[in-house]
């Protein structure tokens, strides 16, 4: 899992766009995170993972922006962009190697029994000729 340091965070507050009333357009609720990739202080594999696979979202400076705005509350807004921002590091997480096995000498003999007996059923089928 990667840390992310609550010091390489840029939050700004916004208003929220859209439906809401008066509340809307009086308090500021929406958060706009912004997150410097290059400034980061995260291994350099990690970060060209994160570039190769959000290049089209990050700034020429370096910026990943996140807006969230989906509750009333600024603290939840909050809490959403950093778990969204977090979202985005660990789908690029880095897969382990496959190890490969040998199968097992029971998993061969089934898989022997169950040829043969798919080959008997499709014996069966065939036609019945005299000469046998």
């Amino acid at each position: 899992m990667i840390k992310i340091k609550e010091s390489e965070l840029h939050f700004s507050f916004v208003r929220s766009s859209g439906p809401g009333g008066q509340h809307v357009n009086k308090v500021s609720t929406a958060v706009q995170l912004k997150y410097n990739i290059f400034e980061s202080d995260i291994s350099d594999e990690i970060r060209q993972r994160f570039i190769s696979a959000y290049g089209k979202r990050i700034s020429k400076n370096g910026f990943i922006t996140i807006i969230a705005q989906s509750y009333k509350s600024q603290k939840k807004n909050k809490d959403d962009a950093i778990n969204r921002l977090e979202k985005l590091f660990s789908d690029i997480k880095i897969q382990a190697k496959r190890i490969p096995t040998k199968p097992s000498r029971s998993s061969k003999v089934k898989r022997v029994e169950t040829k043969k007996r798919r080959s008997k059923v499709k014996k069966s089928r065939m036609k019945v000729s005299i000469d046998d």
